[in-house]
């Protein structure tokens, strides 16, 4: 299993503990230290849309007019962490956050 986000982000910290306290096989990868690959990007964009991008965040309104109107892979390339996480790979699934539903699919198992 596979986490995509910040070292520094709490929510996938403690996404990271629950799997770990549940013996769960868990890789984290910090997108800011390792960016995506352009493949690895295409792959979690065909499966989230435009929703791997937070646009709540500050660092979101904090890019230029351009970078806002660009696609989201560039928005994610140019500043890594307007991406929305964490994202968890297990298997052929990839989910997006870590509330309720994400938590029971992937505690479950």
């Amino acid at each position: 299993m596979m986490i995509y986000g910040l070292s520094t982000c709490s929510v996938c910290q403690k996404a990271q503990k629950a799997l770990e306290a549940e013996r769960k096989d868990v890789q984290f990868r910090d997108v800011r230290a390792d960016p995506l690959s352009e493949t690895e990007l295409a792959t979690l964009v065909a499966e989230f849309g435009d929703r791997i991008v937070d646009r709540t965040s500050n660092d979101y309104r904090a890019l230029n007019d351009w970078l806002k109107n660009s696609e989201v892979e560039a928005q994610i390339s140019a500043k890594p962490k307007v991406m929305a996480r964490p994202i968890i790979h297990d298997g052929d699934t990839y989910y997006l956050g870590w509330d309720a539903t994400v938590q029971n699919a992937v505690l479950k198992g």
